[in-house]
Formats: structure tokens, sequence, C-alpha cells
């Protein structure tokens, strides 16, 4: 072999020689656990030939890049199954997402759940076929012949030239660069028995999805995600690299369902959300209008200990804030529409007054500004911090509505922060201290930082105003010794932030914080302090939301703890539970020394039965329950229970008050 016939690259870091012609899957013959390979920062198939000079990584099917490929592929298999199942099916977009996949389906009747059944013993045939992906490079025109009998494949090709812009999935499909179909083909006799317009990479083989896949449900939805398009019939699925991952997912999901708020909501009694007031509009009950409560006021109470100040602002307002601020330009799908009133009109029609447009606030920050604004402001007043529960309404599309994170009409814990430009930094950095240790205080303690930069598309400002504010913010957010993730382009028009993203008791990670660094909207309003020297100077402005709205953080909240809230957040702290009718009036007794060291507690003076009672405290999720019989009533005791199903019996009362009262102010578990 001469040295022209060799090819050098950069293979998992350490420099290699090849034969001219080598693919990935010759490189990686002995790495079974390999199924796509990175060629220059891009994604290839392993049948690909690999350049001169190329920087090329193995990936491995249980890395998050694997496992997206994975994914996909399996996506493909279902579609070819489903157009065995129903030969009138019109292919749509079949793209991986978070722990699975899904493709949408033109068809005549929705699936059910026994077609899903049917669909994943099709698939498991095709799977142990060991069909090959195989990619193929077409022409436009090809591409046409080859789809032509797929009319969303035929309208994709149309969009290829704005893949990233078209619709959610398109970029899967079509994009920058060759147009790709990708075969499936029978190993045995070379025919191709399913094929598919898209950019790939793929599996090199269907047996590599093994039976590590389940279908999980199947729902309507509108081609390209847009209302105004015909509705398909989109399959759910997922896909791991074993058995035992899809178990393990498997069980998470189940305990996600155990956990789901909008269950929990119903079963202890805490809102509910009324078909009569509409989409995204929950009420709260008594007891969930006490954990909220409790929720509010331990934050009020931090923030008056952290110099902060409590205004309030109306609900709605005329357009011409909204104006000012930006928002009708950047914001307005996001609105609920224009309330004109106070026209006032001839007896023949004609306008002799005319109206105005009010609109539901969707941002407290406008008329906080108008506050700072009302009157002279002097550099000895800063940093102002105003803080609002203040009451926002959002016209979330109903299809994203969910329980309470995802509402039309919410209460933002909302702070706007005015400081000099010598304070922006620390006053950053104190902010984002302060959000972490309330977050803490509420029981989520494993956290990383996101930081989203400005959309190109969508900003207000100079570009000089906004690397200030970002570079600020990087620096804010790198001395916090947290993980920081860029989310480019994911920045209000007005300035870039940093997202606090905080993880559940199942790991899941839910955005919760938000500080915004803000040069604009203080220029949009012309806000103005005087400084030291006489001058008028424009402060800086900071958005802080701490939940983000008390009802997502509710939400969050009961999923965390499964409904089982600890004690200083419980609806009913403590249950007494006598063992028999003669003994009420002893644990009534004890309760009343429970309500005047402020603890909500209560009697079970129910005619269940003492068992039944027992089993009712653990339903409710109670975090005490005190139990008292002959003996307990002789020795001026009680018998604790925990949740866990432990007990610690004859506990003298005045102990089990102490006991209880610190567990609540310490906000133990």
């Amino acid at each position: 072999m001469s040295d022209a016939q060799q090819i050098t690259l950069i293979v998992d870091g350490e420099e290699t020689k090849v034969t001219e012609g080598t693919t990935g899957a010759d490189l990686f013959f002995e790495r079974r656990e390999v199924v796509v390979a990175r060629v220059g920062g891009e994604l290839k198939d392993l049948d690909q030939v690999l350049p001169e000079g190329a920087t090329v990584e193995g990936i491995t099917i249980d890395s998050p890049d694997g496992l997206n490929v994975l994914r996909h592929s399996t996506a493909h298999v279902m579609a070819q199954a489903v157009q065995q199942l129903r030969p009138d099916a019109k292919l749509g977009i079949g793209p991986y997402i978070t722990d699975g996949f899904y493709f949408d389906f033109d068809v005549a009747e929705p699936f059910t759940p026994e077609d899903l059944r049917q669909l994943e013993k099709m698939m498991q045939k095709i799977i142990n076929q060991n069909q090959k992906f195989v990619r193929r490079v077409v022409t436009e025109d090809q591409a046409r012949v080859a789809m032509k009998d797929e009319p969303y494949k035929l309208e994709l090709l149309g969009k290829k030239n704005d893949a990233g812009d078209a619709g959610e999935g398109v970029n899967v499909e079509v994009g920058a660069g060759d147009i790709t179909i990708y075969d499936n083909v029978d190993r045995k006799s070379g025919d191709v028995v399913w094929c598919d317009l898209c950019r790939g990479p793929h599996l090199p083989n269907t047996k590599l999805i093994s039976n590590a896949f389940a279908l999980t449900r199947s729902s309507a939805a509108y081609w390209l995600g847009n209302q105004n398009n015909q509705q398909l019939q989109r399959i759910y699925g997922t896909a791991w690299p074993t058995k035992e991952a899809l178990k393990a997912y498997q069980d998470r999901i189940a305990e996600a369902e155990r956990r789901d708020h909008r269950k929990l909501g119903a079963e202890l009694d805490l809102f509910s959300f009324p078909d009569e007031l509409g989409s995204g509009l929950p009420v709260f009950h008594p007891k969930g209008g006490i954990i909220r409560k409790a929720m509010e006021d331990y934050s009020r109470q931090r923030h008056v200990d952290a110099g902060y100040e409590f205004v309030y602002t109306p609900h709605i307002t005329k357009g011409h804030l909204y104006e000012v601020s930006g928002h009708l330009d950047w914001y307005k799908d996001g609105m609920f529409p224009a309330m004109h009133v106070d026209a006032e009109l001839n007896e023949d029609g004609t306008v002799r007054k005319p109206g105005q447009d009010y609109y539901l606030k969707p941002m407290n920050c406008p008329m906080h500004n108008l506050i700072f604004r009302s009157r002279g402001r002097s550099y000895r007043e800063l940093p102002l911090r105003l803080f609002e529960f203040g009451s926002v309404y959002r016209y979330e599309k109903s299809g994203v509505v969910h329980g309470l994170t995802r509402v039309r009409g919410m209460t933002q814990d909302d702070a706007h922060i005015y400081c000099t430009r010598e304070q922006m930094k620390d006053e950053l950095t104190n902010t984002l201290n302060f959000v972490l240790g309330l977050l803490k205080d509420y029981g989520l303690d494993d956290f990383y930082l996101e930081l989203s930069t400005k959309n190109e598309d969508k900003f207000v400002g100079d570009d000089a105003t906004w690397e200030e504010a970002t570079r600020t913010l990087a620096e804010v957010a790198e001395a916090s010794g947290l993980e920081l993730v860029p989310d480019p382009g994911g920045a209000a028009f007005y300035g870039p932030k940093i997202s606090v993203q905080a993880k559940d008791a199942l790991g899941r990670t839910w955005q919760m914080s938000t500080i915004q660094l803000d040069f604009n909207l203080p220029e949009r309003f012309e806000l103005e302090f005087q400084a030291a020297d006489g001058t008028r100077q424009r402060p800086v402005m900071i958005h802080r939301a701490l939940f983000g709205s008390v009802e997502r953080f509710m939400g969050v909240l009961t999923e965390h703890y499964a409904g089982a809230f600890p004690a200083w957040l419980a609806p009913v702290q403590v249950v007494g539970i006598p063992v028999a009718e003669a003994f009420n009036d002893y644990m009534f007794d004890v309760v009343d020394q429970l309500k005047a060291a402020g603890i909500r507690a209560e009697v079970d003076i129910s005619s269940d039965r003492f068992p039944k009672k027992i089993r009712t405290a653990s339903k409710d999720k109670i975090p005490f329950v005190l139990i008292a019989g002959g003996e307990d009533a002789e020795a001026g005791a009680v018998s604790f229970r925990f949740r866990d199903g432990s007990q610690d019996n004859g506990v003298p009362v005045e102990e089990a008050v102490r006991r209880i009262v610190d567990a609540v102010k310490n906000r133990e578990s």
C-alpha cells in the first residue's frame, strides 16, 4: 500500500492514517455501539466516505446525538408500518423530540389504541428484517418523482430554502445542502421496500432499534403546527438503547403521571379549571388558597428583608402604554385583543368622540416605569427595588394551555430594579443570590443557568448596548459557579436574560426565575435620575421574576412533592385522631393548643372507623397525625404518626406542640 493511497484523519482527538475511501463504518468497525459519526462538526451516516484531514468523532447510541438518531430512525420504521396498515396514509413530518419521536399522517380515521398495539408488532417485524437505511442524494426533480404520491412532502420541497422558518420539524426533512431520500433496503434481495424524504442521518440498520421502543399515544395535530392548515393524526413514541432503559423511562413516566398536578389538585381539593371560566383560567379552592397564601407570605417577608418596596398596578391600560414599551410591536400575538371603549356616536352613526383601545396587561414593567417616572428621582434612592404580585393575562393558544403550568391568567411575582451603571453588576449578583436562596427555601436546590442572547430579528436598541448587557450578565452567571448554558436568540426584545433552570424530584428541568438586564425601556420611557454631579442620567433597569408565576410555581411544587407538601406549606398540618369517641374532647384540647401556636390543625370526628381515618389522613398527605387513646390521655401525651408510616408513641403534649411548631418554623419536610 503506497502513501498516496492513505489519508490522515483526526479520530476522537488522535491523528490516524487510513486508506482513501474509508467510511465511518470501516473506521468504527470494532465499536458496535457507534451508530453515527460527527465529521467536521456535522453528523454523518456511517456509510459516508471520510475526506482527507477530517476531524471525526464516533457517536454512540446512548449519547444525546445517538439517541436522537435512534429515535428518528424508529420514526421511519413506524411510518413504514403505518403505510402497511393503512396504504392510503399520506406522510407528514417525523422528527425526534425529547425522550422520543412523533410522525404525522393524513388518514381517513384517527388511530386507536388497538392500532398502536398492532403497529408495534408490525414495527418489530420490520426491525427483525434488519433493513438497511441507505442515503440517496437526488435533484429536486428526482425527489418530486419519488414523492409524487406524497403531497405534504412535495410541499416541503418548495420550502427547502427557508426550512428554519417554515414550521415545526421542516428542517428535519429539507434544508441547506443536498436533497436526500432515505431508502429502507431489504438486506436479502436488495430491494427498496420503503423510502422517505429526509435529511438524516440514520442508524446503519433497523436491527439496532432492537425491542426497546414503544408507541405511547396518538393525537390530532395541524400540519406544520399552523391551525389554519389541514388537521393530521400524530403518533408519539419512544426508543432507547436497551429494554432496561425503556423500562426505566416508562417507570419515570408512570411516576410523573402519579404526580401530575392536575390529578393531585382534584384529589387534594386544591384547585380546578371550570369550563365556565374558559381555558387556562384556574380557580383555587380553600386548601389550595392556603398553600398559595403561605408561598406568597413567605416571599413577601423575604422581599421586605431584602429592601424591596411593594407597588400595585391595574389589570388593564390604554394601548398607548404598550406602544411606548414596544409590546404592541413585538408581543401583540401574545396579548388578548383590544377592548375599544369610550367612543361616542352621533345619531347618524358618525363619531363624535373617538374611543380608545384598552388591553389586559401582559407585563407589569411598563406600569412600574410610570411609578418611577411619577416624580423626580435622585441617585440617593438607587437602587430602587419595586415588587408586585401583579395579575397579567396572555393569550396562549388553546393547544399549549396545560393545567397551572401554562395558563392565560396568572400572578407574577414581578420585581423591577432601577440602579446606576456602577451599581448594576453588584445588584445583578445580589439578585441572583436572592433568587437561588429563596428557591432553595421552597425545596428546589439543583440548578443550572441559561443565558439568552439577542434575537437578531426581534430587538430594540443598539448593538453596543446589547453587548455590554450580555457581557455583564455572563460575568455574573459565571461567578455563581453554576453551569451556564447558552440560549442563542432567546432574549426578550428589550434585553438579554439569565434563566434559572431547576430540576425537580424526577430530574425534570423547569425554567424558574428570570433576570433580565435592560437599557432600552428606560430610554423609551425617558426615565431619569439626578446624579451626584447634578447631571440627569438614565437608570439601568433589571427585570426579575422569581416564581415566574405563582400558578406555575405551585404546579411545579405540587409535582415535585407529589402533593406531600412540607409542613410549612401543607394546607392541613396536623390531624388529630382519637382512638374512640370518648377521647374527642382530649384531642380537641391538644388541637386547640396547636392552633394557638399558629398551626393549621383539625380533629377527625367523622363516623369512619379508626383504621379508615388513618388511611384518609395518609391519602390527604397530612404531615403529622396525632393519635390519642386511654393511656395517652392519662399520661397527657399523644402518639405521632408520620407520612412514611413510622410512629413515635407517648410523646408529652407540650413536646408534641413544640416539635410541630419547630418543624413548621424551620420549613422541614
